[in-house]
């Protein structure tokens, strides 16, 4: 049997938006997008209704990661697009655990939506987390 799993398993992914490298995060969810169907009735044919494609849109994807060095590289980034929003394509791409590539996406048109920055309670032995989320234009293989 080849080395290469059937499934992907992961531990990290990266994204860079517009040239910035943005680090490693943990997750990523919301790689995703749906099509809407409108549904056309034919006159004089009530046994069937045409079932038509329209518009794309596709999810919000969130990121999140333990604090590390590279949370500096997102507020670097925001502080940068702060007075003027404007859309910049990227890339997502998972690595394994021994940081091999498994898959990339090309991501056009990326917009932060949300930074969500860490919470410390030093009565808690967890990691304090910062998730980003960021809305987008599509997707393609890369």
């Amino acid at each position: 049997m080849a080395t290469d799993s059937i499934f992907a398993t992961s531990v990290f992914f990266t994204l860079a938006i517009g040239g910035n490298d943005l680090g490693a995060f943990h997750t990523c969810s919301g790689l995703g997008a749906e099509v809407e169907m409108e549904t056309y009735a034919e006159g004089g044919n009530n046994g069937f209704a045409w079932q038509l494609p329209g518009r794309i849109t596709w999810t919000n994807i969130t990121l999140s990661r333990p604090v590390t060095k590279d949370t500096a590289k997102i507020a670097k980034w925001l502080d940068e697009i702060l007075t003027r929003v404007e859309p910049k394509d990227g890339e997502i791409v998972a690595l394994r655990p021994d940081l091999g590539r498994i898959v990339g996406w090309q991501v056009l048109g990326i917009v932060p939506v949300r930074w969500q920055g860490p919470s410390f309670d030093p009565a808690s032995s967890q990691p304090a987390v910062e998730t980003l989320e960021i809305a987008h234009e599509g997707l393609r293989p890369s």
